[in-house]
Formats: structure tokens, C-alpha cells, sequence
């Protein structure tokens, strides 16, 4: 029985020298194999194996977060055993492993793709998909008991959210708390353009309260929400399971005028959540203000599974053109500072990501990375920095719930004061043709005043090296004929001989 492994090389081996690479570290949590009777429960094998054979799929991508592939080549052959198919593990993913890897999948011709542990829930447009998420433990009535404590007001209107991991657990742990808190709602589980499966069934957790009751329904991050008829979010405290890591920060900063509280499964801790998020808002705007000064602007292509992609950034680059910027589009695969030291002409990067990996600290970076919603921000003058805080680039696209025209008027007078240098900024730097006066060369026009030059632009920058890459040349250069290279490594050619 064969098992393809198919890992895909990443960009960043190539921006290191050899000796670095061989010596990267790389922290991957350890995790023993499971034992063979306990696959079935904790991959949910059949379940995966009815899809397989519902759809008749002859070839099938299996994508394992680091941690879990460990057990890659097990599921693979019991798959393999029990529906007769080809089955290729994704060894490396072009990006997040939150996100399901499409490309990777379309490299072997793969028909669907079935991935494992903890998902961002970001729909994908390509190919079939299949989730199943870890079963982690959870002690359900130690969480239960945190909730009263942080929850005294038994009226309290809560939302549970919960790492996806977790939701095989959720039903018990509203069997518990619903009794004691009537206004109690809890998140469901729900892709868009594909099948969701975990440890248990996938209908609605408050099935049959919803039914009852006229509820306003909210899909956001792969997970449908019902509120009582006549409230919002912002009327919600939210009560989140899970460790503290990009998913949790996700929700505080959509979600910012909410009371979050977290409880830890590992440590059994619970607490409330108030400095940080204030913190990481601060941290944002300051990241606007740095994207106003900003002249030159990278784009960087952090997914090319989500749905939408090629949208935002065609958006963003007309955006960034209306405010007289200049934006270069840059697909490297995983981020890292080596990679971004390298284009010390760009202003600051903005990365199109899924929700969860948008959000990236990029304190250690050269130059910041910042949001589309917030290059929206710095270049939309119809947007204004408020409450709202948008992690999902899709709701910006035209028909998105924060989709915000840009404006028609390209007014150059128009300028303000950067509250980073203290200098004058004009909101519009792009050129514009001169307009010819009859009163004489004397008279300069306003407009003209007010225009800020770009020292700092791309081609500047280039035109200042003292190295500016291979010139062609073309009709200068004598055309000689093809010789034979030397043989060997350098250290040694074949034709230099042994020295004695």
C-alpha cells in the first residue's frame, strides 16, 4: 500500500543561507501516536470514509497542522483500507494551517481536501472540504462553575464562543447552564461552500429555542449566532473556551465593545479580558497613521484559498491609487522579517489574510503590516476610524455589511498634520497636470504649494543604488557563442587539478 507524503517547499528556505536552514529550529508540541484503537474516535474515520464514498473521490488531500502529523501515515492507510482511494498528506502549508490549503491540494490533482485540527472556518471556493477538529478535553463542570463565578446576574444576556476544538463538548456544558441562565445563547458551527464535520452532530446547538423565538441571526467567522429580536452584540457579554491565541483575539477586536471572559481548559483558569484589547486598538491606530504617511505600499498576498482574494486586492490597489500612493503586489508564501528586509523601498505592507492571521504583530518587522480595513481607513477619505474594526477583508467588497464607496472628488487642497513626524501631509498625492495661468509664471498655484513631493518613491530609491541589476543592453553587447562552463563545485573545478 502506497501513501503519498507531498510537502511543499516554502520561499523562505531560498532567503537564508544553507547553513541557517540546516540549523532552524522549528517548536512543534510534542504528541505521542495515538494508539490504533482510538483513531476512529478521535479522526472520525467513518465519517470521513461515508463522504469519501458518497461523492466518489478517487483522489484525497489529507492537510495536518504540525502537531498532528504524527498520525498523518496511520489515517492515510486506513482511509486508504477502507474506501480504495489515493491518498496525499500535506506536509508543509503554503501558509497558516488554520487555512485549508487548496493549492497545495491542486499540485497532486487532489478532488477534495479533508483537514485536520484547529481551522479558521474561512470559506474556500475550489475544492470539497471536510473538516474534523481535535477532541480536546475540556472539564465541563470546572467550566461550568467559572462561568457562575464571572456570571453572577443569572439574566446576564451571554454568548459562548468556543475554539473549534472544544465543540464536542459545548452540549453538555449548555446542559448545564442553561437551566440557571435563560438568556444564555451559544455560537454554532457553520461553513460557507462546504461540509463541516467534528465530534458530534453539526445542527443548531440552541435548535430549538431558536424555533421558538423570532431571532436576528449573525454569520461571522464560520459560526452562525442567533440573538433575541430587538438586540445587538454590543447588548451580549461574551464568554470564550479556549486558549488565549489568534482566534480569541480575533473576537475581541471584531467584537471590541463587548465584556469578554476566557476559560483556559488546560489551566482550568478563567478570567476577564479589558487592558488587552484597549492595547491592541491603541496599537492599530497607530498602524492607520503610519499607513497615511506611507507613499510606496506593498500588497501581500497571505491566501490563496479564501474566498475572494483576487477582489480585495484589486480593490485595495485602486484604493491606494485614489490616494496617489504607489502599491506593488508581493506573493512570498509565510511571512518572515528576512523575507520583508528585502524591499526596504516599500512604506509599509498590507497583508490579505484570513481573519485570524491578519491580525499579525509586526513590532519585529523593518516596516509595519497592516490590515486591508485599515489601509481602507488611511486611504478612503468616506471612512472613518471608529468602534467598528473589520478583520474579514470579504465585508469590504462591494455588497459586504462595511462596504464603504470611495470618494469621487479628488481634491488635492485638502491636507492635515501627521500625528507620527508633525509634518503636512496632502490626503491626495497624486499628480496631477499642471494647469496653464494667464496671469504669468509669477502666480503659483495653490495646489501646487500643497502637493508633497516623494523622495522615497520605488523608482528613487532604485535609481540611488549603486548596483541596479543586469542591464540588457540591446545592440551594444557583441553576440558570442555558447562555451563550456567549468565542472565541479567552486573550492575545486575538475580542470584546476590537485594542488600538491
Amino acid at each position: 500500500m502506497q501513501v503519498y507524503v507531498f510537502f511543499v517547499v516554502m520561499a523562505d528556505v531560498f532567503s537564508s543561507s544553507s547553513e541557517t536552514v540546516i540549523q532552524r529550529s522549528v517548536d512543534i508540541p510534542l504528541k505521542g501516536n495515538t494508539p490504533q484503537e482510538n483513531l476512529e474516535e478521535f479522526y472520525q474515520l467513518k465519517k470521513i470514509s461515508q463522504f469519501i464514498s458518497e461523492h466518489g473521490f478517487k483522489k484525497v488531500a489529507l492537510q495536518f497542522p504540525d502537531e498532528l502529523l504524527v498520525d498523518a501515515v496511520a489515517v492515510a492507510e486506513e482511509l486508504q483500507r477502507n474506501t480504495n482511494v489515493k491518498t496525499y498528506i500535506l506536509g508543509d502549508t503554503s501558509y497558516g494551517s488554520c487555512c485549508v490549503d487548496e493549492v497545495a491540494a491542486e499540485h497532486v490533482g487532489a478532488d477534495c481536501i479533508v483537514h485536520f485540527g484547529a481551522a479558521c472556518l474561512s470559506p474556500s471556493t475550489r475544492l470539497p472540504l471536510f473538516f474534523v477538529f481535535e477532541k480536546r478535553p475540556l472539564d465541563v463542570e470546572a467550566c461550568a462553575s467559572s462561568f457562575r463565578e464571572l456570571h453572577q446576574d443569572t439574566q446576564s444576556h451571554v454568548i459562548v464562543l468556543y475554539d473549534v476544538n472544544y465543540q464536542h463538548a459545548i452540549n453538555d456544558l449548555l446542559a448545564l447552564l442553561s437551566p440557571e441562565y435563560p438568556n444564555l445563547v451559544a455560537s454554532e458551527l457553520l461553513v460557507e461552500g462546504g461540509r463541516c464535520y467534528s465530534h458530534g452532530r453539526m445542527e443548531g446547538l440552541n435548535g430549538e429555542r431558536d424555533q421558538e423565538e423570532n431571532c436576528q441571526v449573525i454569520h461571522q467567522f464560520g459560526r452562525r449566532i442567533c440573538l433575541k429580536a430587538g438586540l445587538s452584540v454590543v447588548d451580549y457579554r461574551m464568554f470564550y473556551v479556549g486558549q488565549e491565541g489568534a482566534t480569541l483575539r480575533n473576537f475581541m477586536i471584531t467584537w471590541n465593545r463587548c465584556m469578554f471572559c476566557s476559560y483556559d481548559p488546560v489551566s482550568m483558569t478563567a478570567r476577564t479580558e479589558s487592558v488587552i484589547i484597549n492595547r491592541a486598538l491603541m496599537k492599530r491606530y497607530y498602524a492607520i497613521e503610519r499607513a497615511k504617511d506611507a507613499a510606496v505600499v506593498g500588497i501581500l498576498v497571505g491566501t490563496l484559498g479564501v474566498a475572494d482574494y483576487l477582489g480585495i486586492i484589486q480593490q485595495l490597489k485602486e484604493t491606494i491609487h485614489g490616494a496617489g500612493k504607489k502599491s506593488y503586489v508581493f506573493a512570498m508564501g509565510k511571512l518572515n522579517v528576512p523575507k520583508l528586509a528585502n524591499f526596504l523601498e516599500i512604506d509599509i505592507f498590507v497583508l490579505i489574510a484570513c481573519p485570524e492571521n491578519s491580525l499579525l504583530d509586526s513590532s519585529e518587522f523593518y516596516k509595519p503590516v497592516v490590515t486591508p480595513f485599515e489601509m481602507d481607513v488611511a486611504c478612503n477619505k468616506n471612512r472613518e476610524w471608529s468602534e467598528e474594526y473589520v478583520t474579514d477583508f470579504r465585508h469590504l467588497l462591494p455588497g459586504g455589511r462595511s462596504h464603504v464607496p470611495p470618494s469621487d472628488q479628488q481634491d488635492g487642497d485638502e491636507a492635515d498634520v501627521s500625528l507620527i513626524t508633525g509634518s503636512l501631509r496632502n490626503q491626495n498625492l497624486r499628480s496631477r497636470d499642471p494647469v496653464e495661468s494667464s496671469f504669468g509664471s509669477s502666480v503659483v498655484l495653490r495646489n501646487q504649494t500643497l502637493t508633497v513631493s516623494n523622495p522615497n518613491s520605488a523608482a528613487s530609491f532604485l535609481a540611488g543604488r549603486s548596483w541596479r541589476g543586469l542591464e540588457p543592453k540591446l545592440g551594444e553587447t557583441a553576440v558570442m557563442k555558447a562555451v563550456e562552463g567549468r565542472r565541479g563545485i567552486a573550492i575545486a573545478y575538475e580542470e584546476e587539478g590537485t594542488s600538491s
